[in-house]
């Protein structure tokens, strides 16, 4: 971190502790010295249902629903940003879905989400191969978001550098309608409506959400169309079901591109020219459903069967040049996907004792499915660039794994506990070629990969409101199907490609306070064998090697500081250094490149925060005051291209009127209050260079939500 962006980066914290100060002095001289207590938060991210101030590991807890937060529920980030350890990043490209990487792990992904796992309502958002996307993801209808992070995480299986979970809220009583509306910078509006109940047995909760903007950048609209419902039924034997129902449809992202440093000084809302002249653009349509039905086995053993199925159709345009496509083993500039996928988890419950102190145990086995044909095509016609010409590629890609796995926690003394589990996870992929000319040969192929991944943390209650805690546990992830995708010479499967094997550490404190204050810290490290990097990337052709050893570490901070019933603070802190270990010789470059041992992994900051200051409570007016920082990052391997640090404040306010049946939210709010010219994300390993993404400028926001509550 430069010094001026340290500078930058403790005077905003500084600043929010002085804003917050007078508040929290009056709060005391008027404070009756009771303590406020903090809700009960449990959760399901290690599968055994414990408070989450009571489990060894990282794990944040983020509320939504709330009428008076003043958001727009559209992308991720506008909620993971208060999580340490995550960086999410917005990137003004909703042809390539948001950057999420966890720890470091996943900084890489050129596009979706790759290196942590994804679910909502249980049912994965990742596929087998590791690949995920949360443009599915259904904000208004959640309750909650759960982030695991560190070493429990392997417990997932496959690229679980971190775990993201969205849960849709269970249906209310009485009955709610709501709706909500807002315009933005840009062109922007959004559209929601929902409804959310009970009758009888049966609990409902169903969310419709139509989104449109033109971008800040040009050639970058996007229209998205968002649904989500849920059904509960409760029968007499306690036995209950849920039925899940989930879609988006994007029928059309503009995609502009990444740009090199000179285009983002020139003007950072320019689209790359190769953008238009081969009008790179995106469509996505797809549909889940899933079930789960869960059976108490008398008081102490239960039983959970999950099931889903879903379709994934992609189609997406790139600026593959015309040339790079005469050579035969080209898959053309079109990317036609037609996705099937589907699975199964069944887990055993059981809470009992060993040695006289509670124990809790869970089992269970998952399978998952992919299917997947892949066409491409020429991305021209004679001189007609942008269009769908001949086919060049057209093959059957599947994918599945079957897991097993056992984890349990025993309080094995009255201030000691310990958590344990395994994971044992066969990975397969298939490729069919249906494509095979005279220059271009069968290129079907296999290849599996298998893996244990054990897990143990211990904790100890130095008190009631302070816990420490240490955990272990080794993880793996494969390649995705995209990077297996191409060979450097010749055609086919990359079958030369490892699986990335991580071993990861963890120590932390957790700690509450008179007030309902706080704080939590953790300190981490993950040493991963067998990393995967970009071995070349021209011609719209990407391929990928094995660069040997890497590490991860680092401290995240977060606290949580409410002052009585009127202010309330949040602030989340990550230093992270990332490194490759070994030296490699080649890291995509149009001419090669060599990376030294003790290199930095592109991607990532080695410091980031973000720090949040709340005024007002549930009725009446209510502002707030953000403030996001990061460090400068590396784009490429080499580390010769590099995005500047950055520090961005937003202001917002609003006011919650309560009429009895009706509640209604009117909010305002104003991101990058400076205006700052800085890019908010980039693309690793781009061959020429266009690694930059600019994010938005000062934009405007402005929003009204109401609940109508039923009788």
């Amino acid at each position: 971190m430069t010094d001026r962006s340290a500078y930058r980066c403790l005077a905003s914290a500084l600043a929010l502790y002085l804003l917050a100060l007078p508040a929290a002095q009056a709060q005391q001289r008027n404070s009756s010295g009771t303590q406020k207590s903090l809700p009960a938060l449990v959760v399901t991210a290690i599968r055994i249902a414990e408070p989450a101030f009571d489990v060894p590991a990282s794990i944040t807890v983020v509320p939504l629903g709330n009428l008076n937060a003043d958001t727009p529920n559209i992308n991720a980030s506008e909620f993971l940003r208060q999580v340490p350890g995550v960086l999410a990043r917005e990137r003004q490209n909703y042809a390539q879905d948001e950057q999420i990487s966890i720890r470091g792990f996943g900084s890489r992904s050129t596009f979706g989400v790759r290196g942590v796992r994804l679910y909502t309502d249980g049912i994965p958002a990742t596929m087998p191969d590791g690949q995920g996307q949360v443009s599915n993801f259904n904000f208004d209808s959640a309750e909650r978001i759960e982030v695991l992070r560190g070493p429990f995480s392997a417990l997932y299986g496959n690229s679980s550098g971190g775990v993201i979970q969205i849960f849709t809220a269970d249906g209310s009583d009485p009955p709610v309608l709501r709706s909500s509306s807002g315009h933005g910078s840009d062109g922007m509006w959004r559209l929601d409506a929902g409804v959310r109940g009970t009758r009888g047995d049966m609990g409902y909760n169903a969310d419709l959400s139509d989104f449109h903007t033109d971008g800040y950048r040009d050639y970058s609209r996007v229209s998205r169309i968002n649904s989500n419902g849920k059904l509960d039924f409760k029968f007499d034997n306690s036995g209950k079901l849920t039925l899940m129902l989930n879609s988006v449809s994007m029928p059309l992202a503009l995609d502009p591109q990444g740009l090199t440093a000179q285009q983002f000084e020139s003007n950072p809302r320019q689209a790359s020219p190769s953008a238009l002249t081969y009008k790179t653009r995106k469509s996505v349509h797809q549909n889940q459903v899933g079930a789960v039905y869960t059976q108490p086995l008398g008081n102490d053993q239960a039983v959970n069967l999950l099931v889903y199925y879903g379709t994934r159709g992609v189609q997406q345009f790139l600026s593959v040049p015309v040339s790079a496509q005469n050579n035969p083993l080209s898959s053309g500039g079109v990317v036609d996907l037609d996705t099937t996928f589907g699975g199964a988890d069944f887990r055993w419950t059981w809470k009992g004792s060993l040695g006289g102190e509670p124990l809790d145990l869970a089992a269970g086995v998952a399978y998952d499915r992919s299917k997947q044909v892949r066409l491409g095509h020429e991305n021209f016609i004679g001189q007609t660039l942008g269009v769908v010409g001949a086919l060049r590629r057209n093959e059957q890609d599947d994918v599945y794994n079957v897991d097993q796995y056992v984890q349990g926690s025993w309080h094995f003394a009255p201030r000691w506990s310990l958590t344990t589990g395994a994971r044992h996870s066969v990975v397969r992929f298939s490729s069919r070629d249906r494509y095979i000319t005279t220059n271009n040969p069968d290129d079907s192929g296999c290849v599996s990969y298998v893996s244990t991944a054990p897990v143990i943390g211990v904790m100890f209650n130095v008190s009631p409101d302070w816990h420490l805690y240490a955990s272990y546990g080794l993880g793996f992830a494969t390649p995705t199907f995209s990077e297996l995708g191409y060979r450097q010479n010749g055609s086919g499967l990359n079958f030369s490609l490892k699986p990335s094997r991580s071993g990861n550490a963890e120590v932390g404190s957790k700690w509450l306070f008179d007030g309902g204050s706080k704080l939590e810290v953790a300190l981490f490290q993950a040493n991963t064998a067998n990393e995967t990097g970009v071995l070349s990337n021209s011609g719209g052709r990407t391929t990928y090697q094995n660069v040997g050893s890497s590490r991860r570490r680092g401290i995240e901070i977060g606290l949580n500081m409410p002052f009585g019933d009127t202010w309330e603070m949040d602030t989340a802190y990550t230093y992270l250094d990332a490194r490759f270990l070994d030296a490699f010789g080649s890291c995509g470059g149009s001419n090669g490149c060599a990376v030294p041992a003790n290199g930095r992994i592109p991607g990532v900051p080695r410091q980031f925060f973000n720090a949040s200051l709340r005024w007002g409570g549930a009725l009446g007016w209510h502002a707030g005051l953000q403030v996001d920082t990061a460090d400068a990052v590396l784009a490429n391997d080499a580390g010769t291209i590099s995005a500047p640090g950055y520090a961005i404040a937003g202001v917002n306010a609003g006011y919650v009127w309560n009429t009895g049946r009706h509640q209604i939210s009117s909010f305002a709010r104003i991101d990058n209050l400076f205006d700052l010219k800085y890019i908010g994300s980039v693309i690793v390993g781009q061959a020429n260079g266009a690694s930059f993404e600019p994010a938005a400028g000062r934009t405007f926001y402005l929003g009204i939500k109401v609940a109508l509550h039923q009788p």
